[in-house]
C-alpha cells in the first residue's frame, strides 16, 4: 500500500456548468471556488491544482442579501496619484456582472501561482449561452 499523488497524467477533469440565476453571490462564489480547487474531489492535493472547469452563465441575475445591492462599492487603483476609482454594485451590474462574480470566485481562490492557475479553469458569461457545448459540461447546484 502506498502513498497516491495525482499527477497530470492520472487526472481527468470535467467541466461543470452553473447557472447564477437568483443565486446569492457569496453562496455561488464559494461553492464554485471549491470545484475549482478540487476540494469536492476525492484526489485533493493542497499544492497540486486537481481542480475541475466551471462555467457560470445569467451573471446578471446575480442577487445580494440585505442592503448590499445599494452600499456595496468596488474600489480598484490605477497605480497614479489620485488613481482610487470607484464604482457602486448597481452600475456595475448594469455594465459588466461578469466581472462581479469572476471577483468574488478569485477572491476566494489561494493568493498565489497556483491560485491563478486554478482561475484559469473559470469561465463567466452574461446570458444563458456559452461555446463550451464540445466539452458536455455537466449541470451543477451549488449549496454552501
Amino acid at each position: 500500500m502506498g502513498t497516491f499523488v495525482p499527477s497530470s497524467n492520472t487526472l481527468t477533469r470535467k467541466w461543470f456548468v452553473v447557472d447564477a440565476a437568483g443565486q446569492t453571490l457569496g453562496r455561488l462564489a464559494s461553492g464554485a471556488a471549491r470545484v475549482l480547487t478540487g476540494k469536492n474531489s476525492t484526489q485533493y492535493t493542497p499544492y497540486i491544482d486537481t481542480g475541475d472547469h466551471v462555467i457560470v452563465i445569467n451573471a446578471e441575475k446575480i442577487v445580494l442579501t440585505g442592503l448590499k445591492a445599494q452600499q456595496k462599492v468596488y474600489r480598484r487603483y490605477t497605480g497614479f496619484p489620485g488613481g482610487l476609482r470607484e464604482e457602486e454594485f448597481l452600475k456595475l451590474l448594469a455594465r459588466r456582472p461578469e466581472d462581479i462574480v469572476e471577483q468574488a470566485i478569485k477572491g476566494m481562490l489561494p493568493k498565489s501561482k497556483l491560485g491563478r492557475q486554478m482561475a484559469t479553469k473559470l469561465k463567466v458569461y452574461k446570458g444563458d449561452k456559452h461555446p463550451h457545448d464540445a466539452q458536455q459540461p455537466e449541470s451543477l447546484t451549488v449549496t454552501a
